[in-house]
């Protein structure tokens, strides 16, 4: 059984799971209208992982007889003022909800709840790959600058992501 802050913190999290992926919804409707077609295909791939890992919470909540309540989803900005902004913010985004899953591990453990901890896991790790991916496309954002044809490259590459469920095994 999950203790009852941790329960809470748990619901919070599955929030800001869903408020992930409506985040890079946003940031996927910013991209189609700037013209960047590929890296509005990253980011509606990125919006399909967020809802899978949602949902991977949602379904252990369940498992664990939590009564789950779902809180409003808050609004997202979809301004931005470049290419590199958008994966700036989308790596910032990705830093805040590693130090969300971190502390949510520290919980786990304080309460000695093994089987939420060996969940969060799977998160963290989750989470080292997305940071890695979105550092590595800021990257090559720098590397190119402002140039047209560098940026038509990129998100030419960027328009190559397909949605693969991180949270079924391989």
């Amino acid at each position: 059984m999950i203790h009852k802050n941790l329960q809470q913190a748990l619901i919070e999290q599955l929030n800001k799971e869903f408020h992930s992926a409506y985040i890079y919804l946003g940031m996927s409707a910013y991209c189609s209208k700037e013209g960047f077609n590929g890296a509005s295909n990253w980011f509606l791939v990125q919006y399909q992982e967020e809802v899978a890992h949602g949902m991977k919470l949602f379904k252990y909540l369940e498992d664990q007889n939590v009564e789950i309540t779902l809180p409003a989803i808050e609004s997202v900005s979809v301004e931005f003022s470049s290419l590199l902004d958008i994966f700036e913010k989308s790596l910032a985004h990705e830093q805040y909800m590693t130090q969300n899953l971190n502390n949510l591990s520290d919980i786990a453990m304080r309460e000695k709840d093994h089987a939420t901890y060996n969940l969060l896991q799977w998160y963290v790790t989750e989470q080292v790959e997305e940071e890695s991916n979105v550092n590595a496309i800021i990257d090559h954002i720098k590397l190119v600058g402002d140039n047209g044809y560098g940026l038509y490259t990129i998100d030419k590459e960027l328009a190559t992501r397909v949605f693969v469920d991180p949270t079924t095994p391989a």
